[in-house]
């Protein structure tokens, strides 16, 4: 009998500046300090991450496996930081078999290590490093049913206490993270917000109706411009899949001067 397992999509920020106290991450931070406050303190973390793309599903299978610093010009002390959480080889085993019981070809890597996209956001939520983690891909061909169906394969792992992560960005134009805020862009930004929000949380919709608008992102407001490639939006598919409800809460924050958010199932 498969458990109830919570799922978060959150927007992570900019590469390592939430941890070197980057002020327009601080509502970022709060929130997640917050989440990890509301819930039942994990027995095992499971993170989808925006940074890792293969074109065969891959889970990290490592006992320790090393952080992965993917990302460039930052300080040396960005460099340094430590997240010395262990792996968990039975959970990527038990992720391996539900996947391909699902029909999801899926891989096991006991090499690669965890990016940013899992050690930035885990050092605020789980400062203490000691609950177990694996992380999984995104499937390169950046389906959206592909991966609400990956979030339906691991709804059905038997571990109490699991909680599943996906880790991404609610607004991902990164040009536009650099480029002075104005009345058009703000709107555009703020259009797609709105329907992200309402279709994670409007309890009036019914979850094939809610499935298809997450199918469709294309059609939502200045879609592409928020997104002009999908893979900081993919990690909320998976959460999504988990548990095919509305979301329990969602957060509005302001992250790099841009209307983001997060959402808790």
């Amino acid at each position: 009998m498969s458990k109830k397992h919570r799922s978060l999509f959150l927007s992570h920020g900019g590469g390592p500046l939430p941890i070197l106290g980057d002020e327009a991450h601080h509502e970022m931070i709060d929130a997640l300090k917050d989440i990890s406050t509301k819930i039942e303190k994990p027995s095992a973390i499971i993170v989808i991450s925006a940074h890792w793309e293969e074109e065969t599903v891959s889970i990290t299978s490592g006992a320790n496996p090393a952080l992965i610093y993917d990302y460039y010009g930052f300080p040396k002390e960005s460099y340094d930081i430590t997240y010395p959480c262990t792996g968990h080889p039975e959970l990527a085993q038990q992720a391996h078999q539900v996947f391909n019981k699902a029909g999801i070809t899926s891989q096991l890597d006991d090499q690669r290590g965890f990016d940013h996209g899992l050690f930035i956001p885990l050092k605020l939520m789980y400062p203490n490093a000691d609950i177990p983690c694996i992380q999984v891909s995104l499937n390169h061909n950046l389906n959206p049913s592909d991966h609400i169906e990956m979030g339906k394969a691991l709804a059905s792992i038997d571990m109490d206490n699991l909680f599943i992560i996906g880790s991404g960005f609610s607004f991902h134009n990164r040009k536009e993270f650099f480029e002075a805020p104005n009345d058009e862009s703000k709107q555009k930004n703020e259009a797609f917000e709105q329907w992200l929000i309402e279709t994670c949380s409007n309890k009036d919709l019914n979850e094939k109706e809610r499935e298809q608008r997450l199918i469709n992102w294309e059609q939502a407001p200045h879609a592409r411009y928020c997104h002009p490639r999908e893979e900081h939006l993919l990690p909320l598919y998976v959460c999504y899949g988990v548990t095919q409800n509305p979301c329990a809460e969602w957060f509005d924050l302001q992250i790099l001067k841009k209307k983001s958010s997060m959402y808790l199932w």
